[in-house]
């Protein structure tokens, strides 16, 4: 192994952590104003694409446990923009749905999306294209690490269908 294969620069980790700093900052700049944060919008983008969820379902989505989630998904309650219920058949299983609020912040949020793209300085083909590449990276490191295959906090879901162009 070479000197420059220590370097900062030459590390996949790094790039890969400084750019999702970045692009959390960004989309932080877009939420603010909406009154959520950048992991509670991963919550709320779940819940969008489908209501009532447990929060080990939306665990699994996230790749978060249910430690990490249920402080945020209190606050959202607090905001009265989600509800926790627990379920009747199981006292144990916490179910999570959006209120009207959280409903109506949807619209609110619309332009998020297009804002970081702007705000990062990348078309939504660049975007489309670096997202299935990562998306290809994450199923290969658990095809190869089975361990983590297993880990449903790790574990990724499968790739939705390519929507078709509008």
């Amino acid at each position: 192994m070479t000197e420059d294969a220590f370097r900062l620069d030459r590390q996949l980790c790094f790039a890969l952590h400084a750019t999702s700093r970045a692009i959390t900052q960004a989309y932080g700049s877009l939420l603010a104003p909406l009154g959520v944060t950048y992991p509670q919008y991963l919550v709320l983008l779940v819940l969008w694409e489908q209501d009532e969820l447990t929060v080990s379902g939306l665990g699994e989505r996230l790749f978060l446990d249910s430690g990490t989630l249920t402080p945020l998904l209190k606050r959202l309650e607090t905001q009265g923009i989600v509800a926790r219920q627990r379920d009747a058949k199981d006292g144990r299983v916490v179910r999570v749905s959006l209120t009207a609020a959280g409903e109506r912040l949807r619209r609110k949020a619309e332009g998020v999306a297009h804002g970081v793209a702007c705000a990062i300085g990348v078309d939504e083909d660049e975007i489309a294209t670096l997202r299935e590449r990562l998306q290809t990276i994450l199923v290969r490191f658990h095809d190869t690490n089975p361990t983590n295959a297993t880990n449903p906090a790790t574990r990724p879901r499968p790739r939705a269908k390519k929507q078709a162009s509008r």
